[in-house]
């Protein structure tokens, strides 16, 4: 029996999975989820594995993560889905489609490009890997102690969300540090060259972020032909939570087209 991915259903209608990014989880969506759960669709909030409530795993790659996600669909008996992912997860999502364009109705990739990334979480990485979890025995305690690594409280905050009771009196991490903590490379990694999706796709940016630039359009319509960029304002890579009323509104006007 192979592993399933762990979810949280919302709504009743056309199916709906979101990817969060990494280090994050299904819960990082939960507000958004609701709105378009209130529109009509299925909301599948899902935990990729080595996240959230998923299984952890030594095997890391897109690949890996796109027959994760064929292998959830197919055990709910789901032939056809709209897909948002952000960051890695819209690397998640892309790889799906164009693994299993039958299945993609439309696709919502929110700031990340199909190009490489250069590993880019080191400080992070390193930060978690510094202090002594099993030696924190609070929530305050464990921000104090990624202080002095992370600086900025806004990622503290993301990161300390994954933070949950083991056992009474031992905190532990949700996503699977000694794993993640080894595939930098895999994470920043491009779509193939011969990868294509030519279903209805909207790339969503923010207009602060370096992620999705000017010079990637050509990229993105190479793998992507139908593909629209749109930009979501006053907004850096986190988009959906820093504007979530217009990155709503975008991206439910654009699922909602016919």
């Amino acid at each position: 029996m192979s592993q399933i991915l762990h979810s949280k259903i919302i709504g009743e209608g056309q199916p709906l999975c979101i990817l969060h990014g990494f280090l994050g989880m299904s819960d990082n969506w939960k507000t958004l989820g609701s709105s378009y759960a209130e529109e009509g669709f299925q909301v599948h909030l899902i935990d990729q594995r080595n996240h959230g409530k998923s299984f952890h795993s030594e095997e890391f790659n897109y690949d890996i993560l796109a027959t994760d996600l064929k292998k959830y669909l197919d055990h709910y008996n789901i032939q056809s889905t709209c897909i948002i992912g952000h960051s890695m997860g819209g690397k998640t999502a892309m790889q799906f489609a164009c693994s299993y364009p039958e299945m993609v109705k439309k696709l919502i990739i929110a700031d990340i490009a199909p190009k490489f990334y250069p590993p880019h979480h080191e400080n992070i990485i390193g930060g978690l890997n510094a202090i002594s979890i099993e030696k924190i025995a609070s929530r305050k305690e464990a921000d104090i102690a990624l202080e002095k690594h992370i600086p900025d409280f806004g990622t503290r905050q993301f990161l300390l969300k994954n933070l949950y009771w083991v056992e009474k009196g031992k905190l532990g991490f949700r996503f699977n540090l000694k794993v993640l903590s080894t595939k930098m490379e895999e994470i920043g990694e491009n779509v193939s060259s011969l990868d294509v999706f030519d279903g209805e796709t909207l790339f969503l940016r923010g207009d602060k972020s370096e992620y999705i630039m000017p010079n990637d359009s050509p990229q993105i319509k190479l793998h992507f032909p139908k593909a629209t960029i749109e930009t979501i304002d006053n907004a850096g890579h986190w988009l959906h939570a820093e504007n979530p009323k217009q990155f709503f509104s975008k991206s439910n006007l654009f699922l909602n087209q016919k």
